[in-house]
């Protein structure tokens, strides 16, 4: 009798609360693809991150930069402002966020070119966005060390436990990290310019330069590659580029070391990429894969939104957006008029994020100039995304697992576009070819062919098939580098060799010299020994 009412004690030790029982109806009658959703989430789905040892102070610098790259940053503040952590943010927009650990200090100047750069025009190549934000980069050297906030935060800039950079276009900011740890956001993923800094050279048989579209399956695609890898960061940052900010910098900091040789010192990369939806390649330890930090699941739209999106039925709805950067007013007439007079023949309801008004749209159109991307992409009555083929937009259709038609314009939505049409996730068009009729075909092609939200469905799967999220990741090592103050052990011995160790080349020289020197001491032989034979036979 005793030991029965031992276990009923045990028993009533073990009762669920009400709240933890309707917490566990509920994930028992979650799905399994949600369960995973609802662990990584939560944390229990992967290592969980210890408490940090106090509380850090962290300054991210990311003066030029568009939307979508503070959109990378912010949920890396987010998370670490939410563990306590101080995060003060140099930025070129105003002041958005209440979160009262991050603090965003806008420089102010108007040299960031997102309103004045026509991607129609003179920025739709790639020397042409080099050319126009290397002007930008200048002048911003000249003038950010001027403004009193940024001079502030220069005196202050060793209270930080470690400082975060963008890498890209923001080399002008190298003053602040010389002599502190600091860890490179790589905004558009892999750079191999940058991972050749870190000593880590990758090959272009396979690996695709920056901003550069190639075909490396074929002799002549390898061949270009290998070529834009040498010649685009020879301009960038021996020619061009660099030099001209370099002169800027020195005015302000005459004693201060290169920019080029500052930027050997950074500690870890944050890589905005994830291996499913690129390539694989080899990473040092100093490379950390943090694609998709800003993706989430889909929340729920506003009223409006969902009636307009469920009342298109069975044929669904198509959303397009061309990003934050590419405006509507910018959009030449000639291709405007091409969608609305494609779209009128559709029988899907067409979102489209337009910034200005239209003119006689069709009803099946919705024009609004900001839309909930991540939670229209999730509604499973959207059908295909007409997208400007940026990263951010790219991660996001295979987070949520839509189908893509690409419009790629600049930089690397070209190389994005060229990735959708080689893994079947959808289609890619050049603005030069676009017609009224290919329009209609490409997206009926996308919509009514069931392999596109087959293989985007199958690449959303490992894309969220992680150990821990994107963001844990990021956040464990940033502490890392703080609490290892600089983790000298994640750098990679090839950083301090010179290009000539790093390619073997003083070998090979010294390996050249020695069969020099030895067929000349063969060929001194063998005269001699010719000489002798001779000699003896006369």
């Amino acid at each position: 009798m005793q030991h029965s009412t031992k276990k009923r004690k045990t028993c009533n030790r073990l009762s669920l609360s009400k709240s933890d029982t309707e917490l566990l109806t509920r994930f028992i009658k979650m799905k399994w693809p949600s369960v995973l959703f609802w662990l990584m989430l939560t944390g229990t789905g992967g290592a969980k991150l210890l408490p940090p040892e106090r509380s850090y102070k962290i300054l991210m610098l990311l003066p030029i930069g568009s939307r979508s790259h503070r959109n990378v940053f912010m949920p890396l503040a987010e998370a670490l402002a939410d563990r306590g952590h101080k995060v003060d943010m140099l930025t070129s927009y105003d002041i958005q966020h209440q979160n009262p650990n991050i603090r965003e200090i806008p420089h102010g100047l108007p040299h960031y070119p997102r309103a004045t750069i026509n991607m129609f025009s003179d920025a739709n190549t790639v020397l042409g966005i080099f050319h126009t934000l290397g002007d930008k980069m200048q002048k911003m050297a000249r003038d950010i060390y001027q403004v009193p906030r940024v001079r502030e935060l220069y005196k202050k800039r060793k209270e930080y436990d470690v400082i975060v950079v963008n890498n890209l276009f923001n080399e002008f900011m190298y003053p602040f990290v010389h002599e502190r740890p600091f860890i490179a956001m790589a905004t558009a993923g892999m750079d191999p310019r940058q991972s050749a800094v870190l000593g880590n050279i990758l090959s272009p048989a396979y690996v695709p330069t920056l901003f550069y579209e190639s075909n490396c399956g074929h002799v002549f695609g390898r061949l270009a590659n290998a070529i834009a890898s040498v010649v685009k960061p020879f301009y960038w940052r021996n020619w061009e580029i660099i030099p001209a900010i370099q002169k800027e910098i020195d005015v302000h900091f005459p004693d201060l070391p290169a920019l080029l040789d500052i930027e050997r010192n950074q500690s870890l990369v944050l890589l905005n990429s994830h291996f499913s939806s690129g390539s694989s390649m080899p990473l040092l330890p100093s490379q950390v894969e943090v694609g998709g930090m800003h993706c989430r699941p889909a929340k729920p739209l506003p009223g409006g939104l969902e009636s307009w999106i469920e009342g298109a039925g069975s044929a669904g709805v198509i959303y397009f957006s061309l990003g934050s950067v590419t405006k509507g007013n910018t959009l030449p007439n000639k291709y405007r008029h091409m969608f609305i007079e494609a779209f009128s023949k559709l029988n899907q309801r067409i979102l489209w994020k337009f910034e200005t008004d239209l003119e006689r749209t069709p009803g099946n159109i919705m024009i609004s100039p900001w839309l909930p991307q991540q939670d229209i992409l999730g509604h499973p009555n959207v059908k295909v995304f007409i997208s400007h083929g940026g990263l951010l937009s790219l991660q996001e259709t295979l987070y949520h697992g839509t189908p893509m038609v690409a419009l790629p314009l600049f930089g690397d939505q070209p190389t994005n576009g060229a990735r959708v049409v080689a893994n079947s996730w959808g289609l890619s068009l050049n603005y030069e070819d676009l017609s009224v009729d290919l329009i209609i075909s490409s997206l009926e092609e996308v919509i009514n062919n069931t392999k596109y939200k087959e293989n985007v469905a199958k690449t959303s799967r490992l894309y969220k098939d992680q150990l821990n999220s994107p963001v844990e990741r990021a956040v464990f090592w940033t502490e890392y580098v703080i609490r290892h103050r600089g983790a000298p052990k994640l750098r990679s011995p090839a950083a301090s060799l010179s290009w000539v160790q790093l390619l073997l080349l003083d070998v090979l020289a010294l390996f050249l010299l020695v069969i020099i020197l030895s067929l000349i001491i063969l060929h001194w032989i063998f005269k001699k020994v010719i000489g002798v034979v001779l000699v003896k036979r006369i």
